[in-house]
């Protein structure tokens, strides 16, 4: 029984809508097809929309003439028909009653909250209570209750164990834990004096966006009932209590029945239902809570009548009329009933179920792997059974990976490599500071310690003191497939449960050996059959290069190069990353006559620009980059003008002033992030040279080739040593002989090793027929094989030796030809 028959054999019932028009296959074939390639596991942070249904709105917008709701035109009025249609369709999503709930239209789920939190009676006999698991969104509440004198905690709930099956309430099935209270005001009255009279506020999420975890809507009845017994008698618990939902993740699959929980206020946005449109959401308010709000700020749309110079304002009495500032988002509004379609067409059970499938079978998967010592590869986050008869378990997977050491996988080293395999995930802490806290472990003292060690949402510091910073996040919708789930599960064996290649052990063993001393250091230098093959200097970084056969050297490396780079008006340094067609700019320096000259086929006249120029601005500037500060020199409009012109954006050309360099070390250094310390570094990355072996890319080539032909997909790549951007190429000698390297002379020149340089999605840009294309490889091949502590090495990173007594004079040169003598001990 092969892997599907196996799980449909589980699952069947559950997975693939067996009861819609269509199934889950026909689905992804007519409605998702530019899927083909790639899989999508980040539903959780924006699902995908059906081509069929942009068909279909695409089509309504086309035939239908939608005005201004705000008049009384037959177009108008026709818009205010299908704005009103919509809010009923999002209350009887909920089960809501017109009656009793109005729908607002907001820009997303966030500023339906910041609506919440600007216009609740807020007051020192207050409380705002939330459960640890919220998004940030929903902590922001807490700035104006605190600001306001009311006091604010945090609360876990936790299930109890179930003991014989036998039925309990509420407050004997979960445990209620708070945390500290925060009080900011110090004019807030004494416990003794906080009365029933006071409206409090308790927050939580239908469904954790961070562990998937779902939460009983029986809290609602309960805290709005039980709040003095769930907290135990707490002063803080006595008023009137009021409910809000974070439904901006669970609403798309299960939504709350609001007529059997009936929570005060419900925030979702539609692009987690169904893909489009983003920058639309709802609050759905209790009409008893609408009145409580006290709305300051009025708008076009918003009043009955105003006055202009006089204080005088009438506000309109109907509940979505108050709070919708200026004029709604109509179009946007118009297309959810399409959306609508397709989840009427499949239900939300059926897809809830179908969710489900694929959450627990890639759970299962995930907790089945194990190292080839018997170690567990995956620890999960969040408490959800594995039984298929149960809904407590939302669409999301969240975990981290370990090593057969017990050593933790990176986040960021998964998702980095899920990339090159066409899988799309989400790392981090997903906007959760709680529950990320929560299920990582994290205490104040090490979320603090990390702040100061230089580590912010979303950056590459995904392990700091041996513990993970955030997690990998799987999360599935409608549309996802049991192959997507299958393909992630081999993606993680293939990359994540393997013996140490030889090159990892080698790497490893040579990284915990005692650091060569400098003394007797020529006598330890090898006789080499190594030469250099080519010197390249790219004098603007991240733009071409030019090859030469001899180039003097500077403090800073080779003379020039990377001296100058491009920063748009914003201040950000500009690379081919973000910006591909700086690889069609070339560039080149001819010494006699002191000129940089520049070319880009987007641009008509070849740019020259003198050393020595006249053509600088006045002044200096500074900035940070790789954690150092940098005075540099601007150019003149005519320069920057050509430059806009070439990379197709507004940017201004800058030059380093190496006299004032300056350099500072980010705290967090760490294995493959090799940055030199101990010399000058104009706008390189990482070091003044980078060297590559050809007969290591000879190596990479015939990998790509054996692949290729693995795979039968057509002509292998073939990958120039070019494509790594190398200052230095050398020829001779073993395939990937320098990783052992450690010092070396070229010609009459010393140098130290670095050690690896790590490799990022640049290497896989190449030029074709004048345009800037970018495939997988080979960054996806040497992560097969060159892949050490989440770093993906190729080339070595050179310094000049700064203990040899021979020291690099101002007159010195390297040459083509000149022979590489390399010292391994």
């Amino acid at each position: 029984m092969d892997g599907k028959e196996e799980f449909l054999k589980e699952f069947g019932d559950f997975y693939g809508y067996p009861n819609a028009p269509k199934s889950i296959d026909e689905i992804r074939s007519t409605e998702f097809k530019r899927l083909e390639d790639t899989v999508y596991l980040d539903h959780a942070g924006a699902t995908l929309y059906s081509e069929l249904q942009m068909e279909a709105i695409f089509k309504d917008l086309t035939t239908t003439v939608y005005g201004n709701p705000h008049s009384q035109s037959d177009s108008s009025s026709a818009t205010s028909d299908i704005v009103r249609e919509a809010r009923r369709q999002v209350l009887d999503y909920c089960n809501a009653s017109q009656k009793d709930y109005k729908c607002i239209f907001t820009s997303g789920a966030t500023a339906a909250l910041k609506l919440i939190g600007e216009n609740f009676p807020w007051s020192c006999k207050c409380t705002f209570m939330y459960t640890m698991e919220n998004h940030n969104s929903v902590l922001g509440l807490r700035e104006y209750a605190l600001n306001q004198g009311a006091a604010a905690f945090a609360v876990d709930i936790n299930e109890a164990v179930d003991q014989g099956g036998a039925s309990r309430s509420f407050l004997t099935s979960f445990k209620v834990i708070q945390h500290p209270v925060q009080i900011r005001n110090e004019a807030k009255v004494l416990e003794g004096e906080l009365t029933g009279d006071a409206y409090n506020l308790f927050a939580f999420p239908s469904e954790c966006n961070f562990s998937g975890m779902r939460f009983g809507l029986d809290l609602v009845n309960n805290v709005k009932q039980n709040a003095e017994k769930i907290l135990e008698g707490s002063p803080y618990s006595k008023g009137h209590w009021m409910v809000l939902i974070d439904a901006a993740k669970g609403f798309a699959a299960q939504p709350p029945d609001l007529s059997l929980y009936p929570a005060d206020f419900v925030v979702i946005s539609f692009y987690k239902l169904f893909g489009y449109p983003t920058g639309l959401g709802a609050l759905i308010i209790r009409n008893d809570a609408a009145k409580l709000l006290k709305k300051t700020y009025f708008s076009g749309g918003t009043v009955a009548a105003s006055i202009a110079d006089i204080d005088f304002v009438r506000r309109r009495e109907a509940v979505e009329e108050q709070f919708e500032d200026g004029t709604i988002s109509f179009l946007s509004i118009a297309s959810i009933r399409h959306g609508f379609k397709i989840f009427n067409t499949l239900t939300t059970s059926a897809m809830c179920w179908h969710t489900m499938s694929l959450t627990k079978f890639l759970k299962r998967k995930l907790l089945a792997l194990r190292h080839e010592n018997g170690e567990s590869v995956c620890t999960l986050y969040g408490n959800c059974p594995l039984k298929v008869s149960r809904h407590d378990c939302g669409s999301i997977v969240s975990f981290n990976l370990k090593r057969p050491d017990g050593s933790w996988f990176g986040h960021r080293e998964v998702e980095k490599l899920a990339s090159l395999y066409g899988i799309q995930l989400r790392t981090g802490c997903f906007c959760n500071p709680g529950a990320c806290a929560k299920y990582l472990g994290l205490s104040h003292s090490d979320l603090l310690s990390n702040l100061e060690a230089g580590h912010v949402c979303w950056d590459d510091n995904d392990v700091i003191n041996g513990k993970p910073t955030g997690a990998v996040r799987v999360s599935f919708g409608y549309m996802s497939t049991y192959e997507d789930a299958k393909k992630f599960i081999d993606f993680i064996r293939s990359s994540f449960i393997s013996m140490p290649s030889e090159f990892e052990k080698r790497y490893l063993l040579r990284s915990k050996s005692i650091p060569c001393p400098t003394e007797g250091f020529e006598d330890r230098l090898s006789s080499s059959a190594c030469h250099l093959k080519s010197i390249t200097i790219y004098p603007i970084k991240s733009c071409a290069g030019f090859i030469v056969n001899s180039w003097p050297l500077s403090d800073t490396g080779l003379q020039y190069d990377r001296e100058w780079l491009l920063k748009s008006l914003t201040g950000e340094i500009l690379t081919q990353k973000k910006v591909p067609e700086m690889f069609l700019i070339k560039t080149f320096i001819n010494l006699n006559q002191q000129i940089l000259s520049v070319e880009s086929p987007h641009c008509k006249r070849k740019l020259q620009i003198k050393l020595d120029s006249n053509s600088y601005l006045p002044g200096k500037e500074e900035f940070y980059l790789q954690s150092q500060r940098y005075e540099v020199q601007c150019y003149e409009n005519e320069i920057n003008q050509w430059f806009s012109d070439a990379v197709g954006q507004p940017c201004t050309l800058v030059r380093c002033c190496q006299s004032e360099y300056c350099f500072s070390l980010n705290k967090n250094r760490s294995m493959g992030m090799c940055r030199d310390v101990n010399s000058k570094v104009n706008f390189a990355n990482e070091a003044q040279f980078l060297l590559i072996s050809e007969e290591s890319v000879s190596d990479l080539n015939n990998r790509l080739c054996s692949k290729t032909q693995k795979l039968s997909c057509g002509a292998p790549p073939n990958v120039n040593p070019m494509r790594f951007r190398p200052n230095l190429v050398i020829s001779g000698g073993e395939p990937y002989a320098e990783d052992g390297w450690r010092n070396l002379r070229i010609g009459n020149t010393y140098f130290s090793s670095l050690g690896g340089c790590n490799r990022c999605q640049m290497i896989n840009f190449y030029q074709q027929t004048g345009q800037v294309k970018k495939t997988n490889e080979p960054l996806a091949t040497l992560a097969s094989y060159r892949r050490i502590k989440g770093k993906i090495l190729f080339g070595i990173l050179l310094r000049y030796d700064p203990g040899n007594k021979a020291r690099l004079d101002t007159n010195s040169w390297l040459k083509v030809g000149d022979e590489v003598h390399p010292n391994s001990e």
